[in-house]
């Protein structure tokens, strides 16, 4: 019997070549057509007509014809707001038709908030930078507000503690037993978004009596945020159901390997384990990761929860995991003397470093022990023997990473991969939890093997997929703009008469970084030039790592706490067991864009954690005097990062009194009109704690004397 239908089903991907075909606006019934599509494919039709709508691949006009945005002059995608009330739309698909960051002014931003999803008409481009304006808003991202209550005869309003939102908020709800006075701090649910000539309104969920430690800060930005405070019931109820693996045949057993973890001291999610075997050939690495893939489904409540967060977050005392614990911590945890499935790369090596083979396969290993990195430093550094001894079972092991280590670091480093020495802050508490000291953390050797061997590893599985024509999220980093280096110049010849920089390749920028290490302007230059780099993120093509010199490259080392490298795993598996591709590359678009978002959201909130809890160890300073760098030079004064602490304040042009000061941007500097004194970048300062305001992120300094040696 024939089959009486053999038209193919409706999706996003058929939807799109027939718009692409027929390069011009469709209605409904021409789309029907066009797909030779019946009565009953009609919901099928609009389910993915309002699946596009909503992600922006199409637009719905007003005349109910559809259409794809870029041939109608429009742009969808994710808008960033700053303090000015000026924004910028980042596009969803920079690699089609060479779009950039379009600039949308604050009198064409028509009620948008900072993260909305929005389509924006392109009016104007100058000097080959476009500006548009917002003509609808497609999803707003924003659910909580935080900010500070003020109220007016009995009637309660929300100013925003974020500049970026620049309407305040009517309060149309507060909490019933709570007690609330002016200028509390609150966080609340947005109940009504702005509309023409009227007032947003929110809901006050908590109010918070002062940030006084570092919980309640904590809690503050998961609010501002609005990150997950729990899983959902049905997620964990699917977590809890899983149990430990049945045996599986089909895997490579590995567990007469010498597998490490090495990680902080700390942690307590186990993504890799290492081994590292030597010959008179060369070396072999093997670097097994979590097959969180076997446990996480397609489809399931974990796998969709996992997508929404796309990345654990981390702060002081606390986790946002990606993963319910049972997961994390445990199930799929490289715990020592557990077995353990995962999924295994293995790269041979010559006695050079250079890369001779490298395979791939679904292993169960048996991790031997779990090393810090501190352990590991002061085996291999320092010569600690009380160390050694104790870890006499591994040592050859440990040293043969070092040796390998310190082999593809050189390749890396010809190659004219950047490595940014930024150090961290590490907060250090006392007993009752308070803060101790917040000093730079130590960038140690140990961290560097661990590093590049997930270099190593992440790159290799990059390679494979790409040439077997297998989709995959890769980790993008594009060149730097001539403008931001421009400014990077500028301030390279302040600082140092120097601003001959090779912008071909990374090697020109690795030898500005070579010539300033052990500076006292080193971390500054890094910084700097850090921020001059456009960020990382994730693509469904191919684009290479600047930063890394790189070809190719993704991540696939981190699935217990990143969703794309749980991706990649997916397609690394289906691959070696010659199963069907299971993304195709418009999906992979939609989720890239979607975890590119979510991890510039964790980076946000983690920053702002951090210098919220600076700010409230520095609250019982007032009046102490500390040395310090300029770091930064602003219209309004400028930032001193302290030497003894890792902590960063600003210094008011108002509070100093011995002159008018001008503000010469071009020279990264400030001099008085009438003394000529001039207080730059990199100068030498040392300066009073005069205020300390947790609530309003503001830590000031006032300047005692502009030297110091």
């Amino acid at each position: 019997m024939k089959n009486k239908r053999s038209i193919p089903p409706i999706t996003k991907d058929s939807l799109l070549k027939v718009f692409k075909l027929e390069r011009k606006p469709m209605g409904f019934s021409d789309l029907e057509k066009s797909l030779r599509s019946d009565r009953n494919d009609r919901k099928a039709l609009k389910t993915a007509l309002n699946s596009m709508i909503k992600e922006g691949s199409i637009i719905k006009l007003k005349n109910k014809r559809y259409g794809i945005p870029y041939e109608m002059n429009l742009q969808t995608g994710t808008l960033f707001c700053t303090r000015s009330g000026n924004g910028f739309l980042m596009p969803d698909k920079k690699n089609e038709k060479n779009m950039d960051d379009i600039f949308i002014p604050s009198k064409f931003m028509e009620n948008a908030f900072h993260g909305d999803r929005v389509i924006a008409r392109i009016e104007r481009t100058i000097k080959g930078k476009k500006e548009g304006k917002i003509i609808k808003i497609t999803e707003r991202r924003i659910r909580n507000i935080t900010g500070f209550i003020r109220i007016d005869k009995n009637k309660l309003s929300m100013i925003p503690d974020d500049e970026r939102i620049q309407h305040n908020f009517i309060v149309s709800k507060k909490p019933l037993k709570a007690h609330i006075s002016n200028n509390d701090l609150a966080a609340a649910r947005i109940t009504k978004f702005p509309e023409e000539g009227k007032s947003p309104e929110c809901s006050i969920i908590k109010v918070f009596k002062g940030l006084n430690d570092i919980n309640t800060i904590t809690q503050f930005i998961k609010y501002k945020y609005s990150l997950p405070l729990k899983f959902k019931k049905n997620t964990e109820a699917e977590a809890k159901q899983l149990v430990a693996y049945d045996q599986n045949p089909k895997r490579v057993d590995l567990r007469g390997l010498k597998h490490i973890t090495i990680d902080g001291e700390f942690a307590k999610d186990f993504d890799d384990a290492v081994c590292v075997e030597k010959s008179k050939q060369g070396y072999t690495l093997y670097v097994s990761i979590a097959d969180v893939s076997y446990y996480v489904l397609p489809g399931t409540n974990l796998d969709n929860e996992a997508f929404e967060r796309g990345t654990s977050i981390y702060f002081p005392k606390t986790v946002i995991p990606m993963l319910p614990k049972t997961l994390s911590n445990v199930i799929c945890s490289l715990i020592p003397r557990e077995d353990r499935l995962s999924v295994t790369v293995k790269l041979s090596y010559n006695s050079r470093g250079e890369l001779l083979q490298s395979s791939f396969c679904q292993s169960i290993i048996k991790s031997m022990m779990r090393l810090t990195y501190n352990k590991v430093e002061a085996a291999l550094i320092n010569k600690d023997p009380k160390v050694r001894k104790e870890l006499k079972d591994v040592l050859p092991e440990l040293e043969w990473m070092k040796e390998l280590a310190t082999l593809l670091a050189e390749k890396r480093e010809k190659r004219g991969s950047l490595d940014f020495d930024l150090p961290e802050p590490e907060v250090t508490l006392d007993i009752e939890g308070g803060i101790k000291s917040i000093l730079r953390s130590e960038r140690l050797f140990s961290q560097r093997i661990i590093e590049e061997f997930m270099i190593a590893a992440n790159e290799a599985v990059a390679q494979f997929l790409s040439q077997s024509n297998i989709p995959a999220i890769y980790r993008v980093h594009e060149p730097p703009e001539r403008e931001k280096l421009y400014e990077f110049e500028k301030l390279l010849h302040a600082l140092t008469g120097d601003n001959s920089i090779n912008r071909k390749s990374s090697l020109g920028f690795q030898s500005i970084l070579n010539q300033v290490k052990g500076s006292d302007y080193e971390y500054l230059i890094n910084r700097v030039l850090l921020k001059s780099m456009k960020q990382a993120k994730y693509a469904s093509s191919n684009r290479g790592h600047f930063g890394l010199a790189s070809d190719c490259y993704l991540h696939f080392t981190s699935p217990i706490r990143r969703y794309p490298d749980l991706i990649c795993h997916r397609s690394l598996k289906n691959a070696i067991n010659c199963n069907p591709v299971i993304y195709n590359q418009h999906e992979l678009d939609g989720m890239a864009t979607h975890l590119s978002e979510r991890e510039r959201l964790a980076m946000e909130s983690e920053r702002e954690n951090e210098d919220r809890i600076r700010i409230l160890f520095m609250k019982d300073k007032i009046g102490e005097l500390y040395n310090g760098i300029i770091s930064h030079i602003t219209s309004f004064g400028f930032f001193v990062e302290l030497s003894d602490l890792f902590v960063e304040g600003l210094v008011l042009l108002t509070d100093l009194y011995d002159d008018y000061y001008l503000f010469q941007e071009e020279k990264f500097r400030l001099i008085g009109r009438r003394t000529k004194k001039i207080y730059r970048i990199g100068d030498k300062v040392r300066v009073k704690v005069v205020l300390a305001d947790v609530e309003k992120k503001q830590l000031h300094f006032k300047l005692m004397q502009n030297r110091y040696e």
